[in-house]
């Protein structure tokens, strides 16, 4: 009996450590309201938006298809609505990839066209763009609308906005970050068209900023985000003019003025070294 129970004993730990594991490995996944009918999806570290309409919904980002397969099911379950519209803010497989498990029920799939080329091109897993637009669209769905952007190169040379006009949101994915200093070594960026797209964004009417990563913002967000690009790539362009390496350039920017923003110890010195690979591809010394 002492040793049956042992087992015992044993499996039940076995069995709780399992559990626990495939708890931990499950990704964090929540819906929240941002405003009316607008929705904030998140699936660990990434996030997309959906419009809620009478006539249907209107989703953007899939993520993947897990994260797909789960808030399609939320969403029915929440609103009892077929999902009508899949918008995609760029190619980047961490954000559009599982795009098939809306398209499998009939929605249509919406992108810049740039971002069609590059999803076919680089065999993105995702479902390929039904329309394709190249300066801006809007889409109505049940009374309401979502705006539709190409503001230049950024991050990726296909990302939009979508401005929620009635609920005062803008998504912007990846080119925003809230209190945050920029990815790595900017891959896959543009950084003089990455400021003037900011700059665009400034212009735009919108109370809340919904980016791909991290918390809410405001314009304010915007604004400091666009002055922290500035700052970044002015100074190590004088660096580069005086001729510094990339190692002396890392040691005379001063970007301390940041460093209470989110993955600044991290990432800050990848944020120069990028902007030095461009600086030094983008100019001809003496």
């Amino acid at each position: 009996m002492f040793r049956v129970s042992n087992f015992m004993l044993a499996m039940v730990i076995v069995i709780g450590s399992a559990v626990a594991a495939q708890a931990q490995d499950a990704p964090k996944r929540a819906i929240t309201q941002i405003a009316g009918d607008l929705y904030r999806f998140q699936n660990k570290f990434h996030y997309s938006v959906f419009l809620v309409t009478p006539d249907g919904v209107i989703v953007t980002d899939p993520i993947n298809a897990d994260a797909a397969k789960w808030l399609k099911a939320e969403i029915a379950t929440r609103f009892g609505k077929p999902i009508r519209y899949v918008v995609y803010s760029h190619d980047h497989r961490d954000h559009i990839a599982g795009g098939e498990v809306f398209a499998a029920d009939g929605a249509i799939v919406v992108a810049h066209e740039k971002a069609k080329q590059a999803i076919i091109g680089e065999k993105r897993p995702t479902a390929v763009p039904d329309i394709t637009f190249k300066k801006q669209m809007t889409l109505s769905l049940g009374g309401k609308t979502v705006e539709l952007k190409y503001l230049g190169k950024n991050h990726s040379n296909n990302m939009i906005v979508m401005r929620f006009p009635a609920e005062r949101v803008l998504f912007a994915v990846d080119f925003i970050p809230v209190k945050t200093v920029g990815f790595k070594d900017f891959p896959d960026a543009y950084l003089p068209e990455w400021i003037r797209s900011l700059a665009r964004v400034e212009t735009m009417d919108f109370d809340i900023l919904a980016p791909g990563h991290g918390p809410l913002g405001t314009m304010a967000d915007v604004t400091a985000y666009r002055e922290y690009m500035v700052d970044l790539t002015d100074q190590v362009l004088a660096q580069a003019r005086m001729g510094k390496t990339l190692e002396e350039t890392k040691a005379a920017v001063d970007l301390s003025k940041y460093s209470g923003w989110g993955q600044f110890e991290a990432w800050s010195p990848l944020n120069i070294e990028g902007a030095y690979q461009r600086a030094q591809l983008n100019r001809r010394g003496n």
